[in-house]
């Protein structure tokens, strides 16, 4: 199953997709799709509403889509979780899992425009495996306890200023992360049943058509399963946490590529979490 937002900032509305690619209105079952509906078994309970045929179909004809799921929590990012990425960014491949943090309120939808704030010159695009956490998880055992805390995955981009990041951060790289629209998220959040193996996905991405990234979430230094329980460890995961896993290679960053200027456009895809296209402004005062 994916779980869609569609409609105006701010007005929309919960939707349903199935395998056949039939949309279903979600509102006799819940209001949004957010943490708390996610806490509450919201995914087995549209199971079961589907099965009984208590879903009405809709229409998304024309409509906005929203990123797929309302006011996460928090988002938590992990840094340099490709080798080749940590090397074209200079750095070792970590030992441990780097962690960062980006404002819940950088989350917008997967085709609304990428706003470069005033005056930013080393704006930079990253696919990402995003995972939303379904349920509480504090202390895991071990990474085979990840998967039942999962609600589910979906594309995440994870636009980037990097002078913000690396040159003015005093130390943390959330200043170049945090900027209004940086966390592009959807179309959709896919449960784990259609995804499959979250290691086993192509992800990709071009900047004006031009190829950029080109990789499989198998080259993640730490997967899926372990960062969810390394986390874990760290802090309690709550329903509607949003962790964003590592960019592959072939970013700006690297010098082979120009930042992104006003007027690009960024277009992204994972197997089967869809694609996201975004229109590259300059934001005004």
């Amino acid at each position: 199953m994916r779980f869609l937002r569609v409609g105006p900032v701010g007005g929309e509305r919960p939707v349903l997709l199935t395998d056949d690619d039939t949309h279903f209105d979600l509102r006799p079952l819940t209001d949004d799709i957010d943490g708390g509906f996610l806490a509450a078994d919201g995914v087995q309970r549209t199971r079961r509403a589907l099965d009984a045929g208590e879903l009405p179909a809709t229409s998304i004809s024309g409509e906005r889509i929203g990123a797929p799921l309302a006011n996460p929590g928090a988002v938590l990012c992990i840094g340099m979780n490709y080798a080749e990425h940590a090397a074209e960014s200079g750095a070792e491949p970590p030992e441990h899992p780097v962690l960062f943090f980006k404002t819940p309120n950088t989350v917008v939808g997967p085709n609304d425009d990428v706003l470069l704030p005033p005056g930013a010159e080393k704006v930079d695009w990253e696919v990402e495996l995003a995972v939303v956490i379904g349920r509480r998880a504090r202390y895991l055992d071990s990474p085979a306890d990840a998967p039942g805390v999962i609600a589910g995955y979906a594309l995440a981009n994870d636009v980037s200023e990097r002078a913000y990041q690396l040159d003015v951060s005093g130390g943390q790289w959330s200043k170049g992360k945090c900027a209004e629209t940086f966390n592009p998220l959807g179309p959709w959040l896919a449960t784990a049943d259609h995804v499959g193996d979250p290691q086993a996905l192509r992800m990709r991405s071009w900047v004006n058509d031009e190829p950029r990234q080109d990789s499989s979430s198998k080259d993640m230094i730490f997967g899926v399963y372990e960062l969810v329980w390394s986390l874990s460890q760290y802090m309690v995961l709550e329903p509607g946490y949003v962790i964003n896993t590592g960019t592959p290679q072939g970013v700006a960053l690297s010098g082979r590529f120009p930042y992104l200027d006003e007027g690009d456009t960024i277009r992204m895809e994972i197997d089967r979490l869809g694609s996201m296209t975004q229109r590259v402004r300059r934001a005004t005062r």
